[in-house]
Order: structure tokens, then C-alpha cells, then sequence
């Protein structure tokens, strides 16, 4: 398949290059528009919503790969079916950005994954033509079904249409909805996105399954079936394209592949960017299905970007970029990120104890664990985008006697809960659990914040919870994990650069359950957790300076907790502050709860805590979320004085 390597319609050379001339996009304001145009104005207005996709993302960043990928396939489904009253819905969402565009919202485009702009994924609260929100994966199919299911039952409702990716239909809630749909037989479309990659290169036997089907098959074949030519074709295509054809004309054909032997009507492979493919076999499944449908198209991850085609990750996730050179503006830190700093750190463990393992779910770069995996491959498992199934097969290393590190972002880690409960911590295992992106990550919003892993794992019996103040901490809470085989681990961090500290040559286990004061002080104490320890020195630095002399702890543990330290600061202080980046239940919960216990409550101390708020914090940078979550140094410091009852005029007045 020749790719086209970049868009005729549209040849940018500046940074400040005009937008793309788009006569044909200017004339859609919503789908139905598309229902008035003919197959080549559609190929047309494909061509223009690519040139516009990238022309956005340049300017706000995203997720720009999947978004190409799919430009065809959202032109096609919008031109054949009739959304919103038939329910479109993107596995992740993350290739929404076209849909978007089409759907009344092009106005808004370059706000994408801004401050009060649009989200970077589907979003029912955004506009009727997302009837889904997602941001997770292999959830579209059971949501499709369930509008089917729906729709049988009399709701107002039409077809249920789910695009699913090859990656994304490898985890195991897509089989289960598979299966389930197929049992019930209702009438549903799945459209199988298959460009042989999710956010690293798929793994495992379904990618090769899928890739085995079309491998060795001309991506005209459905063309050629539509003019009437499938018998002419030479064996293997005969076979394939045969069942394509026993759909639009009702002739039956024995079952050949899973998606048949599971009840589904399977038509492809096809070619994802041909639209006299996509348009013929959509409006001929619309027409005749009666069932369960597969439609298997494959594409190009970045298709019609060269920069976006030849780079690794097909620019899956990118900040904002020259059109013309592909060139990223990515912020400079001095500081290494919190990532690398784990990758770093556990491969030179590895290096020192062949026992160590380390498994991803699909994320080996966005983990650090790709750095094991090219000093240690056969020690790395990439286990796709199967949480569930890592984190078991984890336990089952742990039960073995190695030493497996768990490496899943927070919001990720949600969908293993059950395992983690049943297979890890009830059996004691030691696994170890590296916890990226905690706490608010930014641009990606509400859906991948960490905010919940503290709470849903200092409530599991055997299990040790750490948090990383800084990249010196996250080195040193590696080494403690590493050490650790007595249960299991968890140690969290922050997304992005760390703090910029001095690093030691090789993390020091520490000593369990043990926190440190890292600025004394005699009124006031700040207990931090985790990545807000700066904010907390940032605020008792200020309130120093307004004469209220401030402690700040750093309690490295929330389970076991440092109970000596809290009694000591409670004994020693007026106000005892507890803050940290998660929700409420955790950290601070602990603390209470502790405290009550013991009758720390009963004295003259005065307790707060200060969690994230019991709300989900839309896109914006971490700064403004954290502002919108009341956990900046100005807010801790309003906190300690309103725990004082200092009101803010006093306050300034006493400074004077």
C-alpha cells in the first residue's frame, strides 16, 4: 500500500504558514451535511479534515497518530449512518479529534485539551454525538451494546457503532463483550481499527492473528467485490472476500475466523483510507445486518503526516509542532522527569539482582520500563493493554520467587483493582507496584488522573503505600521496594520533571514506616505525602515570613504510618496539617483516624486535612488544576490561617 507521505491540498513551510484552504469542510457544520455530498466530495472533504487535524494539534498538541488514522472512517460512518440518534462510539476516544471537527465543535478545536476548552477524548457533557465518554480502553463494545440493548427495548435510540482498536480489543473486557453480544445476536457494529499499534506496538497472539489476515491481501479487494469481480480473485483473497460479499447478498458462508465463531457477521480485511471501499461495505451493512457485525479495516497510524508515519510512536502523543518540520516545542527542564528516574534506578537494581522483572501494560515508554527492556529483554513482559492480567501474572512471578515491579500509571492500576485485592494482597505476594502519573497530569483531564490509589490501596491488609516528595525519594523508595519481600509494595509519583535535587549514585532502602522533618518550626506543622512537599515548604517559607514559626514533614509512608512522628508533632504544635495528592480517604483518613484512636483528638491540637476535592478537575495545566483543587501554598497557607482563625486582614495587618 503506497502511503502518501504528505497532503497535496496543503504545503506548509513557516511557523506562521495560513491554515489550510478547506472549501469543502467550510460547508459542514454537522453530519447530516455529509449525507448531501457524493462519494468523491466525501474523499474530498477527507483530505481537508486530515489538513485541518494537524493544522489544530500543531497548535494545542495531542493525540495526533490516532486522530489520522481514522479520518476516512469518521467521514465514512458520519456520510452512512445517521449520528446522533445512531451512537458513535471511540474505544479511548483519544482519535476523536476528526469527529470532533465535524460534529460543531471545529470552532473550539484549537482549545483542545486546554483550560475550559475541549477535552482530548469523547465527553457526553461536550455535544449529543458523544454519546460515550472514554479515555480507558476496550470499554466501546459493552457500551455499544448496551444502546442496542436499549434500542430492542424501545428506548429512542438507533445503532450502536463501536471503532475499536487492534490493541484495544486484546484486553479482556472486549472479549467479554464480544461473547456477550454474540450470544444475544442484537443487531451492533464493530468497526476494528487495525493499524497494528496502540501506544507501543501491539503484543501478543490476537496482533498476530489480525495480522495474519490480511498480511498477503490486496486492500482493493472489496472494491473489486463491489464491481462484481470476488471470483476472479486467486485464493487466499477468494475466501475473504467471499465472506465479505455473503453479507450484502445474504448467501451464506461457513465460519473462518473467531469473529464468526463468536456470532458476529465478519466483513475485511478492507482498507481503512480507500473510501470507495469504506462507503460501499458501510451502506451495504447498514442495509442488510441483522446481527452482530465486524467490520475489520486496516489503517496508518499517521497517515498522510510523514513526521507522524516514520516516528516510532507515530506520534501518538505530541506537544505543539512545526507542520512543515515535524519539530516538537517541548518545555526544557533541568530536571531529569520522574519517569526516567525509575527506569534509571530499577535497571541499575537489576543489574546488582537478576530476580528483578519489571512488566508493563502496554506503556513500556510512557513507564520507564523500556529501559529495562533493552538492557534486560528477556526479564521485561509487555503484556498489552491488560491490567487485570499483568497484575496476576505479576503475583504469579512474585510466587515463583522473583522480584516483579508492576509498573502501571494510577489511573490504569484502577482496572486491576480486584486482582490486586484477591491475587496479591490476600496472598501476601510481593509485588511491586510502581504507581505513575499520580496525582492531576494536565492536558489528559479528569480520566487518567491519579487520584484514587492512595485511598484503594492504604485499605488493603499486607500492603506497604510509599509516596515520592522528590526524584532523590522516588531513587530511594526503588531500592526500598526492592529489598521489600515481606508483602506487598507500592511506591507513587508525579508526571513530568522532578524538582531538580542532587542524586545520590544509588538509592538506600529506608527504614519502613519511618517519615522525616525537613524544616523545623515550633507553632505550625505540615505533613506532606508524596509530590506536594514543595508546595508545603513554598507555603510555610510565607508563613515564616508573616512570623508563624512552620514545621514540614515529609511522611515518606502512608501505611505503615510514621506514628511516632505524628505524635510528636502533634505534641509539639498548635496545628497539624496533613496534604496530599489524592482524594479523601487516604493519607490524611489514616491519620484521623489514628489520632482518634489514640486520643490525640482530645487536646489542644487542631487537625486539618487537605485532599483533592470529591469532584473530577477537567483539563488544564497541573498548576491551574491544583489551583482549581484548593492545593496551592497560598491555599495551605489560608488553611493554617484559618485553623488559626487569623482572618487574611488580620493577617496582613499583623505584618505590617
Amino acid at each position: 500500500m503506497t502511503k502518501l507521505r504528505v497532503l497535496e491540498r496543503v504545503t506548509m513551510t513557516t511557523e506562521t504558514e495560513k491554515r489550510p484552504e478547506t472549501p469543502t469542510l467550510d460547508r459542514v457544520a454537522f453530519p447530516s451535511d455529509l449525507r448531501d455530498m457524493t462519494d468523491r466530495e466525501l474523499a474530498t472533504l477527507a483530505n481537508e479534515l486530515r489538513a485541518e487535524t494537524i493544522s489544530a494539534v500543531s497548535d494545542t498538541g495531542g493525540h495526533l497518530g490516532s486522530s489520522l488514522g481514522v479520518v476516512e472512517m469518521t467521514v465514512a460512518i458520519h456520510a452512512v449512518f445517521n449520528t446522533p440518534h445512531d451512537k458513535l462510539i471511540f474505544d479511548v476516544g483519544h482519535q476523536c479529534y476528526p469527529h470532533k471537527i465535524l460534529t460543531g465543535r471545529r470552532d473550539r478545536i484549537r482549545t483542545l485539551r486546554q483550560k475550559d476548552g475541549l477535552s482530548g477524548f469523547t465527553k457526553r457533557s461536550e455535544s449529543e454525538y458523544d454519546p460515550f465518554g472514554a479515555a480507558h480502553s476496550s470499554t466501546s463494545i459493552s457500551a455499544a451494546l448496551g444502546f442496542s440493548a436499549a434500542r430492542d427495548m424501545g428506548a429512542s435510540t438507533g445503532d450502536g457503532i463501536a471503532v475499536i482498536g487492534d490493541g484495544s480489543i486484546s484486553a479482556g473486557m472486549a472479549y467479554e463483550a464480544l461473547n456477550n453480544a454474540g450470544s444475544l445476536g442484537k443487531r451492533l457494529f464493530v468497526i476494528l481499527n487495525d493499524n497494528e499499534m496502540s501506544i507501543a506496538p501491539p503484543v501478543g497472539a490476537m496482533s498476530n492473528y489480525l495480522s495474519s489476515l490480511y498480511e498477503n491481501t490486496p486492500l482493493h479487494a472489496l472494491k473489486e467485490i463491489a464491481d462484481g469481480f470476488a471470483q476472479n480473485l486467486p485464493e487466499p483473497l477468494r475466501e475473504g472476500a467471499m465472506r465479505a460479499r455473503s453479507l450484502v447478498t445474504g448467501e451464506g458462508e461457513k465460519d473462518t475466523t473467531l469473529f464468526e465463531k463468536m456470532g458476529f457477521n465478519y466483513i475485511g480485511p478492507i482498507d481503512g483510507h480507500d473510501m470507495s471501499q469504506l462507503l460501499p461495505v458501510l451502506r451495504a451493512a447498514r442495509a442488510r445486518a441483522d446481527g452482530p457485525t465486524l467490520i475489520h479495516c486496516v489503517t496508518v497510524k499517521g497517515k498522510g503526516y510523514a513526521p507522524a508515519e516514520n516516528s516510532a510512536d507515530k506520534y501518538h502523543g505530541v506537544s505543539k509542532f512545526n507542520v512543515a518540520s515535524g519539530k516538537q516545542s517541548k518545555a526544557i527542564s533541568n530536571a531529569p522527569s520522574y519517569t526516567a528516574i525509575f527506569g534509571e534506578s530499577l535497571v541499575a537494581e537489576a543489574e546488582r539482582d537478576s530476580r528483578i522483572v519489571g512488566i508493563t501494560a502496554a506503556m513500556p515508554d510512557g513507564t520507564g520500563i523500556d529501559k529495562l527492556a533493552k538492557r534486560f529483554p528477556a526479564r521485561t513482559f509487555d503484556v498489552g493493554i491488560a491490567e487485570q492480567h499483568g497484575v496476576t501474572f505479576a503475583a504469579g512471578l512474585a510466587g515463583a520467587g522473583m522480584k516483579p515491579f508492576c509498573a502501571i500509571y494510577s489511573t490504569f492500576l484502577q482496572r486491576g483493582y480486584d486482582q490486586v485485592v484477591h491475587d496479591v494482597a490476600l496472598q501476601n505476594l510481593p509485588v511491586r507496584f510502581a504507581i505513575d502519573r499520580a496525582g492531576l497530569v494536565g492536558a489528559d483531564g479528569a480520566t487518567h488522573a491519579g487520584a484514587f490509589d492512595i485511598a484503594y490501596l492504604t485499605n488493603l491488609p499486607n500492603f506497604t503505600v510509599m509516596a515520592a516528595s522528590d526524584e532523590a525519594e522516588l531513587m530511594h523508595m526503588v531500592a526500598t521496594a526492592v529489598t521489600h519481600d515481606s508483602g506487598p509494595i507500592a511506591f507513587r509519583y508525579p508526571r513530568g520533571a522532578g524538582v531538580g535535587v542532587d542524586l545520590p549514585e544509588r538509592g538506600v532502602p529506608l527504614e519502613i514506616g519511618k517519615g522525616r522533618v525537613v524544616k523545623e518550626g515550633s507553632k505550625v506543622a505540615l505533613l506532606s505525602f508524596g509530590g506536594h512537599l514543595q508546595e508545603c515548604i513554598a507555603a510555610a517559607e510565607d508563613l515564616d515570613a508573616r512570623g508563624i514559626s512552620t514545621t514540614v514533614a515529609d511522611a515518606r509512608f502512608a501505611k505503615p504510618l510514621d506514628t511516632e512522628l505524628i505524635a510528636s508533632l502533634a505534641a509539639e504544635h498548635e496545628v497539624l496539617i496533613t496534604v496530599e495528592q489524592g482524594s479523601t480517604g487516604g493519607f490524611g483518613a489514616h491519620v484521623l483516624h489514628w489520632m482518634s484512636d489514640e486520643g490525640l483528638l482530645d487536646g489542644d491540637v487542631r487537625v486539618r486535612s487537605m485532599t483533592l476535592p470529591d469532584k473530577f478537575i477537567d483539563q488544564a495545566s497541573p498548576a491551574d488544576m491544583y489551583a482549581e483543587a484548593g492545593l496551592t501554598k497560598d491555599d495551605i497557607a489560608a488553611k493554617v490561617l484559618k485553623t488559626l482563625g487569623v482572618s487574611t486582614a488580620e493577617f496582613g495587618q499583623a505584618s505590617a
